[in-house]
This record gives C-alpha cells, structure tokens and sequence, in this order.
C-alpha cells in the first residue's frame, strides 16, 4: 500500500479522493493554480503544491508541474481524479517513466480506449453494436460537412479525447456543423489539450446508460451495475441514478456482459466505464468508454457499498478483487443531483462571482454531499461548474426521489446563479416520475427555456404560513430590543396582509408555544420550528408535517422556495397593504437596442463591424466561459451602431457588447 498520493485535480472530487485517503491512513497532496490558492481542497488536504497560471493549461493540464510536485512532496502515486489529465496516455506515461504509479490504467489502455475512435472500431471488432460515423478525425469544416451529408443528419461533432460534455455539438443543417466544427475543436483544445474531432449520427430520443467496470491486474474483470444518466442539458449529465428504470433484465445481463467482454479484450484495470445509447426498443449501442472515474459514482457506491476510490488504490498496488461477478447484488436505490453555478433561465449560461452564502444539507446515512465550495468562496470562469452533488439513497426510486427533494429544499446558495430550482422542478416533473425520458427530455419539457411550474395552492398556503412565522420573528426580536428604550415598545398585532402572486391575503396569527397559528381563507397552519433570524433555512413543521423552505430577505419582504419554485413574498401591516395597492408599478428599463453578455466570460470572438447590417440568426460575438464556447445571435434585423469591446477582453454579466441603431 502506498504512504503518499498526490492528487491531480481540484474543487469536490478532490475532497472525496482525499476523505478516502485518509480513512485508509494514505497522507493527501493537493495541487492548485494562481485561481485557487484559497481553494477548500488546498486546505483539506494533508499538503499542497503550487503547479501554475489560472488556465487549466497552465496549471492542472500540464503534467511536468505535477510531476514535479510528486517528485517534491515524495508521493508515491498520481490519483486523476476526472477531467483534466485523467484521461491522457502522455501523462500516465510520464509518470510510469519516473516510477510513480498512475491510480488507473496503464497509458496504452487510456490510448486505446479514451480515444473515442479506436475505442468505437475495437468495439465492433467485439461484436457490440456501436453508433454509425466515420471512424476518423476531421481536419476541417468542409471535410465535416461532406461526412455530415453522407451519414444525415442531424449528427454529432464530438472531440476524440475527454468527456464532461465539452467539445461535443449537435448539428442539424450544414450551416450549424461548420459552427460546431469550429466551436468542438477550440473546446476540446481548451479543456483536453487536444482539438481533435469526429462526427457520428445522433440517435434520436435514446436514454444515455453507463456501466461501471472494475479489474484488478490479475485478469478479473467485474461490473457493478448501470447508471442511468439521460437526463442531461448540453450533453452533460444533470440527474443520475442506478438502477435505471428503464432496463428489463435481459437487457441489463446483456448490456453487464458486453461491458465486461470489452474491458475484458484489452485487460483492463481499474475503474472504467462503458457508456451506452440505448433505444426505446431495448437496442444498446457503444458509445464511449471512460478510462477514469465518473462524477457519477457515488450513485454505485450507495447501492454496491463499494468504494470506487479505494478499489482504484487497491488496483494499483497489486491486491486481488476479493468479489466475483455472482457477489455484485446492488440494494435499494441511488440518485445523485448536480449542482451547478449556471443561469437556468437563461439557456444555463455559466456564472461566476462569491459565495456570499452557502449552507448545504444535514448529511446523514442516506444523504452524501460531495462538494467542494464554501461560504466567501470564489466561483471562477476558468474552470468547471460544478458547485456541488447531492445523492440520496433509499429502498426503492420514490423514496430516494423524495430524500432528494427534501435535501435540496435546505441548500442554499447566494451570491451567484445556481440550478436548484431546476433541479427541484425536475424531480417534481410527471414524465420523470415515473421513468419516461430521453436525453430529448429537457428541450421537449422547456421549449422556451426553464420556467418552473406555478406553486400548487397547498404548498402556496404553506409559503405564506412560513411568510408570516419569519416575519413575526423578526417583530419578536425587535421587540425584545425595544424593551431596552425607554417609552418605546414594538406591539405585533394579530393582522396583517400578505402579497404573493399578485394576491393580497389578510390572515391572523396567533402566538402559539414554539411558533403561530396562521388563519387565512377558512385554514389554520399550526407553524412550529426553533428558527432564529437570520438562517437561511426554515425547517419547521406545518400542521405537524415536516416542511423544507430557504429563504432570502429583501428589505421587510422574502424570496422563498420550496419545492423548486421560488416566490417573492411581503407581509404588510393592514393599512400599509392598502397604501401599496394604490401604486402603479415599475417599468423596467428598454435594452432592445444593446446586445448585453448573458454570462462572464472571455470575448473569444466579434463577427460583425460597425455599420454592418444584421439580419435574425447572424453571429455576433463568441463569449468562452468554464471551458464552453457560447455563439450570441441577432435576434432580429438591425444595424450595429457601436461595438463597446474587444476580443481577449473578460466580460461581466450585463455587460454591454454592442449598439444597435
């Protein structure tokens, strides 16, 4: 067994690595860049190394810095962790050269299978199915469009190397594969140090299933079950679980045998996985494999009560696989949320920017946060968006759904655009419920873009019983202080009005032991719960019923979810409720004529000159945020009057781009 490890990545999963680490006694080296020399896992971790610049490029894509750290701090061996060099042959073998040992497969299986392509030729060589494309890479937009034709779309441009959604684009019409040609090789380049691409037909309305593989270096091959991870928004994975609920177990066997045949045929160990398109007829095909570990583990883990990590180090120094296929019995069920710093009302546009608040919830036997943010923290453009995953474990898929429910009603985030309410609307959806999707899911539930449901009347009355506790403990505060002034004193009267969805309720509260009765529309809410002013998590119990809400204060009214939808709540004194009917409302100010930027980020681009005219679609400008490249439209005919930036300039949310006349 190994005394040191050095860890190759950053944020969340090297938290996770080093938790296990330290359960096995193993002292962790943490790596950061100029961006996160006030990173948590720098902190976490047993010590760390500086290994360059904030671009990844500089930093945790360049393997002679890591090297080095090993070489500096004593390690023993590189944990990848995922991204970044997990999946590079030239770093697994620099590091063979210097005798480290590579917490994953040896550098010619990374070759063979992190390359998409010779992966896809060695698995129809295996005689598993495999999407049709042309099994080279293309080297430029015309090539593409020639391919394109020939396989019909709509098709996929994907990067050879890498994963995590990135370096991957649809394209419909010749128009949009020059674009995505474009846009995948200047994303893979960024993310992966290699810009190479290829096109493949995109299966229409499939369900994305993995298979998680695990071999030891004595010729056992296991896997441990399938995830299903179809719930994705540009190719990358949102919500994942295991099992799937869509598989029979035909199927599943069927699927289990053709992962272990293909990691079997090039004697693969470590942890892999073998990612699946999969048809509403039962028809699997290869994907891809992933020579590393997924973001999507702990699902495997909750339901296995494996470690993946520790089988990963395990591997390594030599140990035999002490299970065997016939011992693999997953139990129970195990879904797993990712939170991301995105814009959900907006096309999911990264954000960037502090922390200004951020609670996660109670983890417990069933509850498991991986994160790696905290409270004051920074949310850079450099890197990937993942704040956070929250996974949840239980006997069958309706419980663990609603174990997530719950846990994701007491995170809270301030300070930068999240998904949570996303991520809430999701879980609550029908379709969802009861298993019926596809990776077509999200763009055929939100064509118009993210807009959650309105709040069902019930939990409407709940949000406005919770209203009123809040603020009536607020009054007691400023009462208790009030007592301290002489002929001063708060009185909290009995009456108030509260405004929610343009409704102005009059209901009465009544003190009541750890709380109030709240009267209103022939209803009584008994809320009870120890809150004290000032958390931003209620949890409290409603007619004895256990209730989640997060709550934001702005100026004497509330921004409050619950159950992924988010409301604007004030509670008024009766006459001042009144008053505030009489007020015409605020019109907002008119950008029709600027192009403003949906995101931070680096201006990549500027397709367009003063004075040119533009009509609907035309490319105005390419802004790169977290390792994406985003093309903004022209929405409508006008002329460009005035361009206020540059390319290389680092553009803020908001941010004017250019005027039209």
């Amino acid at each position: 067994m190994f005394d040191k490890i050095l860890i190759a990545s950053r944020g969340e999963i090297a938290i996770r690595i080093h938790r296990t680490l330290k359960r096995l006694g193993i002292k962790s080296v943490g790596v950061f860049s100029d961006a996160d020399m006030d990173a948590r896992h720098v902190a976490t971790c047993d010590e760390s190394v500086w290994i360059g610049g904030a671009p990844a490029a500089e930093s945790y894509l360049a393997g002679k810095q890591i090297v080095d750290a090993c070489k500096k701090t004593g390690a023993e061996a590189v944990h990848p962790g995922y991204g970044f060099l997990s999946e590079n042959p030239e770093f697994a073998r620099q590091l063979e050269d210097e005798g480290i040992t590579f917490l994953g497969p040896t550098s010619e299986m990374i070759s063979t299978m992190g390359d998409k392509i010779a992966a896809a030729k060695l698995a129809e060589a295996t005689g598993i199915p495999v999407v049709p494309g042309h099994r080279d890479t293309i080297s430029n937009p015309s090539e593409a469009v020639i391919i394109a034709c020939d396989l019909g779309f709509p098709v996929m441009l994907k990067a050879v190397v890498g994963g995590g959604g990135k370096g991957i684009h649809l394209a419909r019409n010749e128009d949009e594969v020059r674009d995505s040609f474009r846009l995948a090789t200047d994303e893979a380049h960024s993310a992966f140090g290699d810009g190479r691409v290829f096109v493949e037909k995109f299966i229409e309305e499939p369900r994305h299933i993995e298979f998680q593989v695990l071999g030891d270096q004595h010729g056992n091959i296991i896997h441990l079950g399938e995830r299903e991870c179809t719930i994705q928004r540009r190719h990358q994975k949102i919500i994942e679980e295991s099992p799937s609920p869509f598989l029979d177990q035909e199927t599943r066997r069927a699927m289990g045998e053709a992962a272990v045949a293909l990691a079997s045929a090039i004697n693969y160990t470590s942890v892999g996985t073998i990612e699946f398109m999969v048809d509403q007829h039962y028809n699997y095909y290869f994907l891809e494999m992933n020579t590393r570990l997924q973001v999507e583990h702990p699902v495997t883990e909750f339901v296995t009560g494996l470690d993946l990590v520790e089988w990963m180090i395990r591997v390594a120094a030599g140990e035999h696989l002490t299970m065997r296929q016939e011992d693999i019995r997953p139990r129970g069920w195990s879904i797993e949320a990712r939170v991301y710093a995105e814009d959900p009302y907006h096309g999911f546009m990264p954000s960037t920017g502090r922390l200004v608040r951020y609670r996660t919830p109670q983890e417990s036997f069933n509850v498991r946060i991986d994160d790696g943010a905290y409270e004051g923290g920074e949310i850079t453009r450099y890197y990937d968006p993942l704040i956070a995953k929250v996974i949840t474990w239980d006997t069958d898929r309706d419980s663990a759904i609603r174990q997530l429910r719950i846990a994701l009603d007491e995170f809270y985030i301030q300070g930068i655009h999240h998904n949570l309410n996303f991520l809430s609307a999701l879980l609550a959806n029908p379709r969802f419920l009861e298993g019926q999707f596809n990776t077509g899911f999200i763009n055929a539930e939100y064509p118009q873009g993210f807009r959650p449901a309105p709040m069902n009347e019930r939990d409407c009355g709940a949000t406005v019983g919770a209203a009123v506790f809040m603020h009536l403990r607020y009054l007691q505060r400023a009462s208790q202080t009030s007592d301290r002034i002489p002929d001063y004193h708060v009185l909290i009267p009995q009456d108030w009005v509260v405004a929610v969805n343009d409704q102005f309720i009059p209901v009465k509260a009544q003190v009541m032991g750890d709380g109030f009765d709240v009267s209103f529309a022939d209803q009584t809410l008994a809320v009870r719960s120890d809150w004290q002013v000032g958390q931003p998590v209620l949890r409290c119990t409603i007619n004895a019923r256990p209730k989640r809400f997060t709550v934001i204060r702005k100026g004497l009214g509330y921004t409050i979810k619950h159950l992924g939808a988010e409301v604007d709540v004030q509670v008024y004194a009766t006459l001042a409720a009144e008053m505030i009917r009489m007020l015409p409302p605020k019109q907002p100010p008119d950008m029709s004529m600027y192009l403003v930027s949906p995101m931070p980020g680096l201006l990549r681009s500027v397709a367009v000159i003063e004075g040119e005219e533009v009509a609907p679609g035309k490319e105005l400008c390419v802004i790169e945020a977290m390792k994406m490249q985003n093309i903004l439209r022209a929405e409508r005919s006008g002329k460009i009057a005035k361009i206020r930036v540059r390319p290389g300039d680092v553009l803020t949310i908001g941010q004017i781009i250019l005027e039209f006349e």
